[in-house]
């Protein structure tokens, strides 16, 4: 389970710094009301369902080949950041407040900007300290559980583009996670990549499960087998 999100008692503080391009943030101006507590899953949700029912979506997942990638481009998947549940916070600092132990939130952004919080990420299991700024802020990524361009080959093509935009920015497929390592995993899917933490093997997995399942995007025969095997192994 991650850390509980405790907010600080301390003034919150301003800074100047804006984060990078591909990491566009709220805006600023405008307050916003306080997000719901229950508007985002927890990103451990998944596994509490258990093997049994991730087994029962996966058996129901189409096995193909995958697609060319001929056409893809990120911003099929909407231009930055979007607020899919409409409280006035982009989904990026959604996560990072779900995700993180936040200390510190933007001043006039009504704790919707993170600016300070630790992560206990779960790809590596290390505690990583996050700093809102240029330079910083990319020590924590916001990971597509399941990477856009791999949806893209595997159905996504197909889908409206409200639907691909809901699923970029569907808390489901989104994790705050360790920046090296998401780097590292680029658009793999499960039969060439997993987290360096084992012990996180069967949510991820789990979670690729559910998201491939709620938007109609098949697997390829390597990767459907690759999770048979680690919900067999790992999640029993």
């Amino acid at each position: 389970m991650p850390p509980i999100v405790i907010r600080s008692e301390a003034p919150p503080i301003t800074i100047s710094k804006e984060p990078p391009a591909e990491q566009p943030e709220a805006n600023d101006s405008q307050p916003t009301p306080l997000p719901s507590p229950e508007a985002l899953p927890d990103p451990t949700a998944s596994a509490s369902t258990g093997s049994t029912k991730a087994s029962v979506l996966l058996s129901e997942i189409p096995i193909k080949g995958r697609a060319p990638r001929t056409g893809y481009d990120r911003d099929l998947f909407g231009n930055g950041w979007g607020d899919p549940d409409r409280n006035g916070c982009d989904a990026r600092n959604d996560i990072l407040s779900r995700d993180l132990d936040v200390y510190t939130y933007k001043t006039g952004t009504r704790d919707c900007v993170v600016l300070t919080g630790t992560l206990l990420d779960p790809f590596t299991g290390k505690t990583i300290e996050f700093q809102r700024g240029q330079g910083t802020s990319n020590a924590v990524q916001i990971d597509h559980v399941v990477a856009l361009s791999d949806a893209w080959q595997k159905g996504a093509q197909k889908l409206s583009p409200e639907r691909r935009i809901a699923f970029s920015d569907d808390p489901l497929n989104l994790l705050a996670v360790d920046g090296p390592t998401n780097a590292s995993k680029g658009d793999s899917d499960v039969a060439t990549w997993l987290p360096p933490n084992r012990g996180y093997w069967c949510e991820y997995v789990t979670r690729q499960i559910e998201v491939k399942h709620k938007y109609d995007l098949w697997m390829t025969k390597a990767e459907h087998s690759a999770i048979v095997r680690i919900l067999d192994e790992q999640c029993s």
